[in-house]
Order: structure tokens, then C-alpha cells, then sequence
């Protein structure tokens, strides 16, 4: 979706190098931790990075390892602050899944899981995409299970975004197609849990299918967040009443069965249009991103930043809460994330002064008085020979205020790169 939608935009960039002269940047301290070589180690790192208490970094690369089907990898610091990684786990391509996108996480007993966006089963072109688990053994050994491959049907496919894991260990997610055939691209998309049995098996449930129209389809990177009674939170990135996107509830019954509402339908307007990417859930505020709308940097908008809050009687508003503008950014694909303070970190996926073909911004939102935010630009990718650039996850933040992400472009051969931005 999204790479269409540039290509489509490419010819009105010009202009925007003479209206957008400056640029609210903080002085960067960013530098790249790791580039990807495009052989074992993989490329074009695509999701969110996970952080263990250790400090280490987690993440996957959609491309390249062993089996030239992407990697999940682990990077460690060492004493003197320098960055080695190690791949955990290489997809061959087949029943074991190809393209790991959205990142991974952790669950107690310190296995990961996540999800690829093809491989599996003999469904779609090259697989309708898996969930996996990786368990550590001895020697820094993993060992990887398919705990289940979509099919393309009423199950969903493609998976794209992070799961989630409950208290009683059941895994939450999304497929951005599959599902009901009335969308033509074979199914408008599905969410999903996945419960373990005392066997080892894994049983799928389809907890939404999304049919198109009013109730929102093609969830895009659109990873899940709980709130405290168990309802569902994400959004899709076309349909609703406008056909540009919904935020949507999924509230559990006793029946076993879950109720969707619609909490906004996005008009394309100053509100926002087409999210691509899932939600952040603090206290009974959701934030999360738009990849159009907003101000009319280019077709479409350049993307916002907004909240949603509830009133009283349980009506949801919207609050738009930036705009990107050109130089700061165009078009996130990332879930904002919070600081214990209360600042939002995330990276836009084009644009920044440079305006060239490796580019994207990592920018910090602070509240103000009055409802209002302040936004500056930690980095501006693609600024120098050999930076990260074109950042496709969210950001992640330790105890100390340094800022991690991953970038499917950029680093010294152009493969993708993990980058440190600190405070």
C-alpha cells in the first residue's frame, strides 16, 4: 500500500524543498549500531525491536540469512558500547515461514514469537504466512515451531504486526487479508488468537472477520492493545464510513463470541486518513498514527499523530494532536510509544529536509499546557553517507532515554540498519 501511494506522490516532491525551508530539528545524536549485509545476517529489517532486561535488542529482517527468507536476530553491547549481532533463527522459505515482519516478543519462560508474512501451508502464491516460536537451548542454540500456518481462507493471511500475549498465555494478532472474500484482494482481514493445549498443539480461533464497508478492512500493521475489562484495540487502514480507515473495539461476550466497534471512521481530511499501524493504550487514552490526511504537504496529506478518549457515556473523540508537514516527516507506519514522562517517540517513513530516496524522520512529541504538543525532530535519516534510513517500525526506549529502531534502507550497503539516538 504504502509504497504505491509514494510512488504516485514522487512528482509533487519538488515543491516542497522551496515551501518547507526549515525544519524544528534537536540536535541529533544518532548513530548506526548495525548494518545489514544482505547475506547471514539479513536485510531490510522490517517491525518494532523488543528489549530484555539485559539490554539487549530483538528484532527480524524480512530478507536475506541462510535460507534468503529473513532472520530473527539478537544485538548485544559489549563493555566499550559496540554492537554484535547474532541471527537466532534463519527461515528457510518453506513450512517454516518466509518474511518476518512486525517484530517479535517475549513470553515468561523467555520464548519469542512472532509472526511471517508468507510461507506456511501450500495457500496463496508463496504461503499465506505462519506464527512461530523460538525456544533457547544450550549454546546459544534456538529451536523454531510453526505454531500455525494460515491457509488464505476464512482464517486470514498475510500477517503483518506484532502479537500480543494474554495472562493465560494466548496469542493475539491480525491478518491484513484472508477472511471474507468480498474484498478483491481475497479477504478484507481477520483478528485471531491462537490457544495453546496441554498437547503442544495450537487451536486458531477468528475472533472478527472484516467484510468491508462500514466495519473497516485490511488491518495494516496494525498490532493489538488490551485495556483493563479485555476489550481490543487497533485499527484498519481503509474502510469505514469514508473508506480511509477506522479505529474498532472488539469486546468479548459470554457466548464466546466478540462484539466490533467502530470508535472512528477517518475522513481523509484534517483528522487523518489510512493508519498503518496499531495503537498505544495509556490509561484510557489510545494514541496512534495516520499515514494520510492532515495538512496537504502532498496528495493525500502527509499523516498525523492524534488521541482518542472516551467521554462519560462512552462516546470516543478524536483529537489530532500533530501534523506532519514535509521536512518533519511524511507518512508513518509506526505505533507512537510513551516514556514514563509522558513524551510520544515515533519515525515517519519518508520525508525530512534531505527529501531524498533514503530518508524518514525519528520525532519526539512533548505535551504542553493547554491540551497542546511539541514536536522536534530527533534525526534526520539519510543526512549523511551511510545512515539508516526509511524507517518501517516504531521506536523503542530504555531506562536511560536512548532511542531504538530499525530502518529497511540505508546502513553502509543500503540493506536496512538498527540506530541508537541518544538523549
Amino acid at each position: 500500500m504504502h509504497r504505491a501511494i509514494w510512488v504516485a506522490v514522487t512528482g509533487a516532491m519538488l515543491w516542497l524543498v522551496l515551501v518547507f525551508a526549515s525544519c524544528a530539528c534537536a540536535e541529533s545524536r544518532e548513530r548506526v549500531i548495525h548494518s545489514f549485509t544482505g547475506g547471514m545476517d539479513g536485510s531490510a529489517p522490517i517491525g518494532n525491536l523488543l528489549l530484555d532486561r539485559a539490554g539487549n535488542l530483538y528484532g527480524e529482517a524480512s530478507s536475506g540469512g541462510t535460507g534468503h527468507s529473513g532472520v530473527v536476530f539478537e544485538l548485544t553491547r559489549d563493555p566499550s558500547g559496540q554492537w554484535a549481532e547474532s541471527v537466532l533463527y534463519s527461515f528457510a522459505g518453506g513450512s517454516d515461514g518466509e518474511s518476518p515482519v512486525g517484530g517479535v516478543i517475549f513470553d515468561q519462560s523467555g520464548n519469542l514469537f512472532g509472526v511471517t508474512q508468507n510461507g506456511g501451508g501450500d495457500g496463496c502464491s508463496r504461503g499465506c504466512g505462519t506464527v512461530f516460536e523460538l525456544m533457547p537451548g544450550q549454546n546459544g542454540h534456538w529451536t523454531e515451531s510453526v505454531l500455525y500456518s494460515f491457509t488464505g481462507g476464512s482464517d486470514g493471511a498475510s500477517p503483518d504486526a506484532q502479537l500480543i500475549l494474554d495472562g493465560a498465555g494466548n496469542l493475539y494478532g491480525t491478518t491484513q487479508a484472508g477472511g471474507d472474500a468480498t474484498c478483491a484482494t481475497g479477504g478484507c482481514g481477520t483478528v485471531f488468537v491462537l490457544t495453546p493445549a496441554q498437547n503442544g498443539h495450537w487451536t486458531q480461533t477468528v475472533l472478527h472477520t472484516f467484510k468491508g464497508g462500514s466495519d473497516g478492512e485490511f488491518p495494516f500493521m496494525a498490532s493489538l492493545v488490551f485495556d483493563a475489562t479485555g476489550n481490543l484495540y487497533s485499527t484498519t487502514s481503509s474502510g469505514g464510513k469514508f473508506g480511509l480507515g477506522t479505529v474498532f473495539r472488539l469486546s468479548p461476550r459470554k457466548n464466546g463470541k466478540w462484539t466490533e466497534t467502530i470508535l472512528r471512521a477517518f475522513q481523509g481530511g484534517s483528522d487523518g486518513a489510512s493508519p498503518a499501524a496499531g495503537l498505544t493504550l495509556v490509561g484510557d487514552i489510545l494514541y496512534g498514527t495516520t499515514y494520510g490526511g492532515g495538512k496537504q504537504c502532498i496528495v493525500g496529506g502527509c499523516g498525523t499523530v492524534y488521541q482518542m478518549k472516551a467521554d462519560p457515556k462512552g462516546k470516543w473523540t478524536e483529537t489530532v494532536i500533530h501534523r506532519f508537514r514535509g521536512t518533519d516527516g511524511i507518512e508513518t507506519l509506526s505505533t507512537p510509544v510513551l516514556d514514563p514522562a509522558g513524551n510520544l517517540f515515533g519515525t515517519t517513513f519518508e520525508g525530512g529536509s534531505g527529501l531524498c530516496g533514503v530518508c524518514g524522520t525519528a520525532f519526539e512529541l512533548k505535551p504542553k499546557a493547554k491540551g497542546n504538543w511539541h514536536e522536534s525532530v530527533l534525526h534526520d535519516f539519510g543526512s549523511r553517507q551511510g545512515d539508516a534510513g526509511t524507517p518501517e517500525g516504531g521506536l523503542i526506549v530504555n531506562k536511560a532515554g536512548k532511542v531504538f529502531g530499525t530502518t529497511a534502507l540505508g546502513g553502509k550497503e543500503g540493506l536496512g540498519a538498527v540506530f541508537e539516538i541518544a538523549p
